[in-house]
């Protein structure tokens, strides 16, 4: 140790956290219960706590301002960290995973994809996937599983929009990505331990995902380089603009597509999920919606300027993402020591932002475990709390770049459904959620779906 790492140590003492005889608790909840882990701990010693698992500290920060510093005031001294790291294997240095000037520059490359007129210009095909999904949810007789429903109609938007595809094609897809989330974390809990090679049903389902990722990302490549589009705005087109003519390396166009393709999907998906287990669980909420989706829409389909006008939708949004985060947690690790809330921080710590806490901070947000979308009522802006108390995108300079493209897609989807249908949790579904990479829930969201007039009927009767 340095004199001027004994320095900081001595002006800034370390967080406080479990001691060390309560490891074997930590290490169950890790394995079993990571929201729990970081709730609990929280909740008991504050918004920095210093979490000692074995040979590894963690450093979790559970205050807006705290997180502020973290993620934007001192963004380039924080790379990406657990859980990320290990997806590295399947996602390569797309811009997940990258840091440093090899972030910036892909940055640069994808951004004006998602510029917010191009966004704009998206909201018809958007909105026809999404009437094609509530034709088809509405035909169905028995058990639908939802979350299957939404991470084909999110592949389905995300192809069309950002790609200029089709992935229609690709079922295997959503499966793939859950491998792959399944063995990053599994890495990431046991501190990779587990030598990659052993035959684990978890490591060859990974191994397989992986081949089955990078052979769709090669297609979809290989079908741009033959049937170019001239002055393309889509993310193949940039990315092979970007190679100044050459065409852009193989391994990086591959990066960045498996990185879209998990990004682009999965957030919205599970927003999706969540939203439609709370509204079941709330039916006056989705009585709100109906009514809302009918004065804004009519029998209509929505358009981009309908965003402004369906407002409660807009609320009942935020509020699953405030209740859910799609992205749970928000992995660092210092580069340099640094001093977090007036305690040392060493440099090479993992530093954790946990969305999932920080939209429950007591401190924040009254009532916090209760699903209340008028929280995000625009009629009363002073209601809401400090910005960095609700991140469901992140925050700083790696602010989620889809954010727009995925608000849109929510908010069409739970209008269409919430005018036509009713979506009911099939009797003794217990739902939980399951932190991974995204927080989605644990074995699927199975749902009855009952054409809206039906319903009307039926209640009448």
């Amino acid at each position: 140790m340095t004199g001027r790492q004994h320095r900081a140590r001595a002006a800034h003492p370390a967080p406080p956290g479990p001691p060390r005889r309560a490891t074997l608790r930590l290490l169950k909840q890790l394995f079993t219960d990571r929201l729990a882990l970081m709730g609990d701990n929280a909740e008991v010693y504050g918004d920095v706590v210093r979490i000692a698992i074995g040979p590894k500290a963690m450093y979790l920060v559970n205050h807006p301002d705290l997180a502020k510093h973290v993620l934007a005031d001192n963004a380039a001294n924080y790379h990406k960290g657990i859980g990320l790291q290990e997806a590295r294997r399947a996602l390569g240095d797309g811009l997940l995973t990258s840091d440093g000037e090899t972030w910036r520059e892909q940055r640069r490359t994808i951004q004006p994809v998602f510029q917010p007129k191009r966004i704009a210009r998206q909201a018809a095909v958007v909105a026809a996937e999404v009437d094609a999904l509530i034709k088809r949810l509405g035909a169905h007789n028995g058990p639908v599983e939802i979350l299957h429903e939404m991470t084909g109609l999110t592949l389905g938007v995300l192809g069309k929009t950002l790609l200029d595809a089709e992935l229609g094609g690709y079922e295997t897809l959503g499966h793939s990505f859950e491998a792959v989330q399944d063995q990053a974390m599994f890495e990431a809990v046991t501190l990779s331990a587990v030598p990659q090679w052993v035959p684990l049903k978890k490591q060859l389902e990974f191994r397989t995902a992986r081949d089955d990722l990078r052979r769709i990302a090669d297609e979809l490549v290989e079908q741009r380089l033959a049937n170019p589009v001239e002055n393309g705005e889509d993310v193949l087109s940039r990315l092979i603009a970007s190679g100044s003519g050459q065409g852009a390396s193989r391994e990086r166009m591959r990066d960045e597509l498996i990185t879209l393709l998990l990004a682009g999907h999965e957030t919205t998906a599970s927003t999706l999920g969540w939203a439609f287990h709370l509204i079941d669980e709330h039916p006056e909420v989705g009585e709100r919606l109906h009514a809302e989706a009918v004065e804004v829409l009519g029998d209509r389909l929505p358009e981009h300027e309908d965003l402004r006008r369906l407002t409660y939708t807009a609320a009942v949004v935020e509020e699953v993402m405030r209740l859910y985060p799609p992205v749970w947690l928000l992995p660092r690790v210092a580069q340099a020591d640094d001093e977090i809330g007036g305690y040392h921080v060493p440099a090479g710590s993992d530093v954790v932002v946990v969305p999932y806490t920080l939209h429950r901070h007591p401190g924040f947000w009254t009532d916090p475990e209760r699903f209340d979308p008028g929280r995000f009522d625009p009629a009363n802006p002073a209601g809401r709390p400090p910005r960095y108390a609700y991140i469901p995108f992140g925050a700083g300079p790696r602010f989620c770049i889809g954010n727009s493209l995925g608000v849109m897609e929510a908010v069409f989807v739970l209008a269409m459904a919430a005018r036509d249908l009713v979506l009911r949790k099939v009797p003794g579904k217990v739902v939980d959620p399951e932190a991974m990479l995204s927080l989605r829930v644990r074995g699927g969201l199975p749902m009855t779906v009952h054409r809206r007039e039906r319903v009307r009927r039926a209640e009448a009767a």
